[in-house]
């Protein structure tokens, strides 16, 4: 075999700082080059003269800065005729740099592999000279490019050998020159990214492999893809000119039919990755992603030409290049972890979708030697301690839910049974006059409906999914809040996991769950989050803090919209702690905090403030049987609110008691004294709370308990780490401090184990009975309405069982009266009022089980009166007297634009409050390498 033929080509632009290292690695090569050219393409720091010094002015072509790599290689190539069928082209950029044997090591591997059109080395940092950057390049159908190497992976000789690999760098990379003219070269219209990956593409395509060896190593300073120089090859942005050069490779070397599914995937990504651009607070990137897509979408014609150019060999080569691609797994799961990025604050940036500088690096992973060991993404996170805490409570609330869960239907207590989907939900928070409520409501929809309807499109139009886990899942879900938001203040993470399991299995929740109070559950959830975000709003730089301002009023209009009575808490309590602090820009935020709730409430707040005793009710029944009506002061310090499904006061005894201890501390005073205060203020307003009558019944001090709870739960986490000092004292210390521990965890663990012996004791059940008859629904096809007597009480239903939110309307007060007194002497046997109910648009009369024998008799004396249907399931009555149907009123003229603009103002404040990046520090570029006159081999 005769020896192979080298022409090296170098292209320069402005890359003196790295280019003499480069040329000396170039020259002091154990197989030396046959020739080499060198291209300068306009540079201004004297890149050129280094390039004349080492290869001389005659091997040395200089084009203007607008030139693109394909344009210089080409140049390059077009000057130097070529050396026969054995000649190899090695292609070098001014800031790669290969050690001594890589030409000789890529040299070996393409002589023991006949079909090997294409080496390429093993790419290395610049700057960490340990860390590995490319050992071959694959893509995904959505262009997304894919090292196979994890974020700051070192080069402990793991990868080792030599693999086929979809395409490797132009950096370093060896390509045989007839292979190269006989598929084109690179493309002209890839000025730069993505240009290797066209090429290898094109070459696999014609039958031939494309190889990597790690025996040959090349130090690459990407200073392109990172920035460090000014890219003059184009106008558009690096990332969005990375972007397109993406996409339009892989447009345009697919076969037809999976250019078809992958341009699907492409535009549906484009649109999601943009959209979470914007909400990152990265409009630029938004802006380049957007405009990538468009820019190979509006440019057919271009498309389909590279496609006609390129449809040698793509359908058959595509049965050995899809082998290569990236699995369609791994990019789901680099979706999942562009989504975690941006949920921590990091950029929602896939580090293998540009290049693998793109996953910055910490001084902390600098410092290491060796790469972490992969343990698997799953036991990763199950091993952490909030995961599985969680995981914890939700197998308690699995097993004291036990009743609940194999149900038809659940409701009962608080909620009416759970019907309809989201479909329905939004229709009623959507309608202006609401026929199909009763006897028809023209007020606004509670708010929390819209909350309910969205979660419920999440989850696939199904309400009851929606509700069960806020309602049953309420456990798990503040274990999760309270062990994320504290994450910041309580440093210790068992100090922590005590406190979240602590404040999810106080008695409000237990008690909620057993009364079927979603607006607690939900608010139960949310008081956590408000403490951290107010928190940060009061301690952070003024950028974060004006961010957790949105994102508590966001989320104060949630938990307001469940319980109104959440604002004023959280009102008095933010103007509290600006009296004791008040840092820059703090007044606004707060402000911020406590406008939002208001502006996106603000039709339904105004009607609270024309019946202020709205404002100590929640989502759902108010019903008297749900409240004790004399509850005890030790209940209340005990942070039992009263009513069904609570635990004996001697469950939350360990919390009180260890709070107390914490008052004989010395140190951390301040601590003690604002999470006291804070558990006075919400016992206090427990108290009132307890102590007012709404309709007939004492309102329920759940919410303010929980604020109680989270004051006295944070201030025992905020001083655990004392007792590690007491016990490390010994003796009596030591003593105390285990017995103080064993205080503490006696409150969690005794609250799950009542919970799960005695399960959910309440009104709430999984098997809630339709309220309407079947029958009676089933002749309400024209919009006949039902009166539904219950004992001493009655509602009107209109063909089906109420929705969520729609029995908490209110109906005008004069149809109201009359259908009352109508109703009053149907049951005690007056006649002439069968006609009143007709007019009211009620058509039928049904009794819910059981039916007191002489009401039946009463109801069957009525001569208006038609008996259908009378069982153990209930009775049903038809009304003799024409129905007259109630005529629909007109929405007002401002219901529809006032919906709108509630719906841009969620949008507008979902995208400030949300977490922006966090910028990390860049890597200092490396000093300019002095040069020096170097020998080069010469054309002979």
């Amino acid at each position: 075999m005769s020896r192979p033929y080298v022409t090296v080509v170098v292209v320069a632009h402005d890359g003196g700082r790295w280019l003499g290292e480069t040329l000396r690695a170039l020259v002091s090569q154990s197989r030396r080059p046959d020739r080499v050219i060198g291209v300068d393409n306009g540079s201004r720091d004297g890149s050129a003269d280094l390039l004349a010094q080492a290869l001389g002015r005659g091997n040395v072509i200089s084009l203007p800065r607008s030139a693109a790599f394909a344009e210089s290689v080409a140049e390059a190539l077009g000057r130097l005729p070529s050396a026969g069928p054995d000649e190899w082209i090695w292609l070098l950029h001014d800031d790669c740099a290969p050690d001594r044997w890589a030409l000789e090591a890529l040299l070996a591997v393409a002589g023991q592999e006949p079909k090997a059109a294409v080496v390429g080395p093993k790419l290395r940092d610049w700057l960490d000279r340990r860390r590995l950057l490319e050992l071959g390049v694959t893509v995904g159908r959505t262009g997304r490019r894919d090292t196979g190497l994890e974020p700051h992976e070192f080069d402990q000789g793991q990868h080792d050998g030599v693999r086929e690999v979809m395409s490797v760098s132009t950096a370093g990379m060896l390509v045989r020159r007839d292979v190269w003219e006989t598929v084109g070269g690179l493309d002209p219209f890839l000025p730069l990214f993505r240009d290797d990956l066209d090429l290898c593409w094109r070459i696999r395509n014609a039958g031939h492999k494309v190889l990597v060896t790690t025996s040959a190593v090349a130090w690459h300073a990407e200073a392109a893809a990172r920035r460090r120089r000014r890219v003059t090859v184009s106008g558009d942005h690096p990332r969005r000119l990375d972007r397109r050069n993406a996409i339009f490779v892989v447009m345009a070397n697919l076969p037809f039919r999976a250019m078809l599914w992958a341009l699907l995937r492409n535009v549906l990504g484009s649109a999601f990755r943009t959209l979470l651009f914007i909400v990152g607070k990265q409009p630029a990137n938004a802006l380049d992603e957007l405009v990538a897509m468009g820019s190979v979408l509006v440019h057919p014609f271009r498309l389909m030409r590279a496609r006609r150019a390129r449809s040698y060999g793509r359908k058959k080569g595509y049965i050995r290049v899809k082998r290569l691609m990236t699995p369609p797994g791994a990019a789901y799961r680099r979706l999942v972890d562009m989504v975690q990025s941006f949920l921590a604050g990091g950029a929602p940036v896939d580090a293998a979708g540009r290049h693998h500088h793109a996953a910055s690096s910490s001084g902390e992973d600098e410092e290491q030697a060796l790469a972490p060991d992969d343990s698997g993404a799953v036991k990763r996170f199950l091993s952490r301690p909030g995961v599985v805490l969680m995981l914890a409570l939700a197998a308690v609330s699995l097993v004291a839910e036990r009743s609940l869960l194999l149900g038809d239907r659940l409701g009962g207590g608080a909620l009416v049974p759970v019907t309809g989907g989201a479909g329905d939900l939004w229709a009623f928070y959507t309608e202006g006059f609401h026929d199909g409520v009763g006897l028809g409501s023209d007020a606004w929809a509670p708010p929390y409906v819209a909350v309910v309807a969205a979660l419920s499109t999440l989850a696939l139009g199904k309400t009851w999914l929606a509700v069960s886990v806020l309602l049953l899942g309420s456990v798990p879900l503040a274990g999760a809040a309270a062990y994320l938001a504290t994450r910041h203040v309580v440093p210790a993470v068992p100090a922590r996991a005590w406190a979240a399991g602590t404040y999810a299995l106080l008695p409000v929740a237990t008690g909620a769950i057993a009364a079927g109070r979603l607006g607690t559950a939900v608010v139960f959830v949310l008081v956590p989050v408000y403490a951290s975000l107010g928190t940060t709003l009061l301690s952070a730089e003024p950028r974060r803090a004006r961010r957790a301002a949105w994102a508590l009023g966001l989320l104060l209009a949630v938990g307001t919209a469940f319980v109104p009575l959440t604002y004023p808490m959280v009102a008095l309590l933010g103007g509290a702690a600006l009296a004791v602090r008040r840092p820059r820009g703090a007044v606004t935020s707060v402000a911020i905090a406590l406008l939002v709730p208001v502006a996106l409430l603000f039709p339904w707040l105004a009607g609270l403030v024309t019946e202020p005793g709205r404002i100590l009710r929640e989502a759902g029944l108010h019903d008297p049987a749900l409240v004790d009506p004399a509850l005890a002061p030790e209940s209340l310090l005990a942070l039992a609110p009263g009513g069904p499904g609570l635990p004996p006061l001697w469950v939350t005894a360990g919390l009180l008691v260890t709070a107390l201890a914490a008052l004989l501390m010395r140190r951390q005073r301040t601590i003690v004294a604002i999470g006291w205060g804070v558990a006075l203020y919400g016992t206090l307003v427990a108290i009132l709370v307890s102590r007012v009558e709404i309709e007939g019944a004492r309102a329920w001090p759940g919410v303010p308990l929980a604020f109680a709870g989270t004051g006295l739960v944070v201030l025992v986490a905020l001083t655990a780490h004392r007792l590690a000092e007491l016990r490390a004292g010994g003796g009596l210390q030591r003593l105390g401090a285990t017995a103080v521990v064993a205080v503490a965890f006696s409150t969690p663990l005794l609250a799950a184990g009542w919970w799960v012996a005695t399960g959910v004791r309440g009104p709430l059940t999984g098997d809630a009975p339709d309220v309407l008859p079947a029958l009676a629904a089933a002749r309400s096809q024209n919009g006949e309405r039902t009166l539904v007597v219950k004992g001493a009480a009655f509602t009107v239903l209109h063909g089906r069982t109420p929705l969520l939110g729609e029995a908490e309307l209110p109906v005008p007060a004069e149809a109201a009266a009359r259908v009352a007194t109508a109703a009053q002497g149907l049951i005690g046997g007056r006649g002439g009022d069968a006609a009143t109910l007709a007019q009211q648009g009620i058509a039928m009369v049904a009794v819910a089980p059981p039916v007191p024998p002489g009401l039946a008799r009463t109801l069957d004396s009525q001569p208006s009166l038609e008996r259908l249907s009378l069982s153990e399931s209930g009775g049903l009555w038809r009304l003799a007297e024409p129905v007259t149907r109630v005529p629909v009123q007109p929405d007002s003229v401002l219901h529809r634009p006032w919906l709108w603009a509630q719906g841009v103002m969620v949008l507008v404040m979902v995208v400030l409050a949300a977490p922006g990046r966090r910028e990390s520090p860049q890597e200092a570029p490396a000093e300019p390498v002095p040069a020096a006159p170097l020998l080069a081999a010469r054309a002979s």
